[in-house]
């Protein structure tokens, strides 16, 4: 578990370095690897977790995310809603898994992700998945083919990013509420579009029946799959070289 010394909660002055002066809390749940990193997750917001190292400020860096993510809020269509919050909140603090230390992966539901949503909560959390969705295609679209390395020369291009994002939510996501198309279908973007309606659909009718995603909180699936796409969108704009001066060639 995570001393609580080693965070700042905001229940203080409105004026912290994280805090706004807003009505509305985000809560938050600390997820904290044995080794190496500690994820915060706006859990209410699918997509919006964000990982450092152990003993860092974790809740500065999620919230150095919330103009990034209020794009996403605002294309599904509840971008006032997401301007009316305020301070970030720890309510919940858990152990981490394996993938929280090595990939700074959240790999835990929310308590209350385990708990029954509203049909309005279903809603907006599917329509912030799609906008994840719309999100990284149009990064993906518009971000330079080649991509700034890594400060040691790493880092994945961008086609084989895209192929991994599509094919891990097709693969690895989808089938835990029955969705099973061809991994090729990452490829194909009149197949893809199909895909992801029926993955929606079929989230859609798993909420109907009361059913989890396998092991998974179905919350959780929503919440795993739009951090995963807002990841690598938000990494391809830190990578992209659009606009950037050509290194110089030593003579």
């Amino acid at each position: 578990m995570v001393d609580d010394a080693e965070f700042t909660l905001v229940d203080e002055a409105p004026d912290q370095a994280y805090g706004w002066d807003m009505t509305e809390p985000v809560r938050v749940m600390l997820e904290s690897g044995k080794k190496k990193r500690v994820v915060a997750s706006a859990f209410d917001w699918p997509g919006w977790d964000r990982s450092t190292k152990l003993g860092g400020d974790v809740l500065a860096v999620l919230d150095s995310y919330r103009h990034r993510f209020a794009k996403v809020a605002e294309l599904a269509g509840y971008g006032d809603e997401f301007g009316r919050l305020g301070d970030l909140e720890v309510v919940e603090q858990v152990e981490g898994i394996g993938m929280t230390d090595y990939y700074g992966v959240s790999g835990r539901a929310a308590t209350v992700e385990g708990g029954p949503m509203t049909e309005a909560e279903l809603d907006r959390k599917l329509a912030l998945l799609q906008a994840s969705w719309t999100t990284f295609d149009d990064t993906a679209a518009r971000v330079s083919a080649e991509l700034r390395k890594g400060p040691r020369g790493g880092g994945r291009e961008k086609d084989r990013i895209i192929q991994h994002v599509n094919g891990s939510e097709i693969h690895e996501f989808a089938p835990k509420v029955g969705v099973k198309v061809p991994l090729e279908t990452r490829d194909d973007p009149k197949a893809l579009r199909a895909y992801r309606d029926a993955f929606a659909d079929a989230i859609r009718k798993h909420h109907a029946r009361g059913k989890p995603a396998r092991s998974w909180a179905l919350q959780f699936l929503i919440r795993r799959c739009a951090w995963h796409m807002l990841d690598h969108a938000w990494e391809l704009e830190d990578r992209d070289l659009t606009g950037a001066e050509p290194e110089s060639t030593a003579q």
